[in-house]
């Protein structure tokens, strides 16, 4: 999970750029005395994802918030399902309500998709990876949401593994060359991962001692043939192109990863509403 410290920050930010000198509409239109309730449902089945962080966006808008939680990350909820309660100042309520839906909005989406996926290939070897392509700022939030989904994350960012793609590639001279002068630039505890678009490239990361090759954009037949060629002298991943209809067919062919960025770039915002019940 985030830690505290960054997740209130994160927040806080994202409440600021909202509010900036204060929310005219709810200002003008209570007294600032109103106490009440509002629901969160779902109106669509969706998977949780992010309740505490939902939370927190509430707690920190005003004082007096009480906020029941009736799921939990990772439980399913059907379309009507309540999510949560949230008592009390109405105007801290009316404030933080955009904000918060947001971002669990897009934590539920992010993890609900990804659920689908895994489901999807179950069975089979591969696992479920995300990639760097989130929304700025708010990485953490979205490689959460995938790991709440079942996935697994890639890299959080450049620093957390030599990654060899075709434009380093391209500017190194060649895969042997890439790979040769990572060797001697860093630890030895990080793994190189080299991506390729056939077969000739496949043997050439093999030769050059690549501990990951990442298949980009290869059919299943072409694919079938790298693993077979690969066999086991390093683990593999498949990359670019995949659905929801053919990642089977993908994870069929004996890869150890499919990484999609589409988990987290073009998952749609979870339907989830915010409804005052009482006051």
């Amino acid at each position: 999970m985030i830690p505290h410290i960054r997740l209130r920050r994160l927040i806080r930010e994202a409440l600021e750029e909202d509010i900036g000198s204060g929310d005219v509409t709810t200002l003008a239109v209570l007294t600032g005395n109103e106490s009440g309730m509002a629901e969160a449902s779902a109106k669509e089945d969706v998977i949780v994802a992010g309740i505490d962080i939902f939370k927190e966006v509430f707690m920190l808008s005003g004082k007096d918030i009480q906020f029941v939680s009736e799921r939990k990350d990772g439980q399913f909820v059907n379309q009507s399902g309540i999510i949560a309660h949230i008592s009390g100042d109405l105007t801290s309520i009316l404030t933080a309500e955009r904000v918060a839906l947001n971002i669990f909005q897009r934590m539920c989406g992010i993890a609900t998709l990804t659920k689908k996926y895994v489901d999807t290939i179950s069975g089979t070897k591969a696992k479920i990876l995300d990639t760097r392509k989130t929304m700025p700022g708010l990485r953490e939030f979205d490689k959460y949401a995938v790991k709440v989904g079942g996935g697994y994350n890639h890299r959080m960012g450049l620093y957390g593994g030599v990654l060899i793609k075709d434009n380093h590639i391209s500017a190194a001279g060649g895969i042997s060359n890439a790979v040769n002068r990572a060797l001697n630039n860093i630890p030895p505890a990080l793994k190189i991962e080299v991506e390729v678009k056939n077969i000739t490239e496949v043997e050439e990361a093999i030769s050059a001692g690549a501990d990951i090759i990442m298949l980009d954009n290869m059919n299943p037949d072409d694919m079938k043939q790298a693993v077979s060629l690969i066999n086991g002298k390093a683990l593999v991943e498949a990359s670019g192109g995949v659905t929801l209809k053919n990642v089977r067919e993908y994870a069929e062919t004996g890869v150890d990863f499919i990484s999609i960025g589409a988990i987290t770039h073009s998952a749609p915002a979870a339907d989830i509403s915010l409804n005052i019940v009482s006051r």
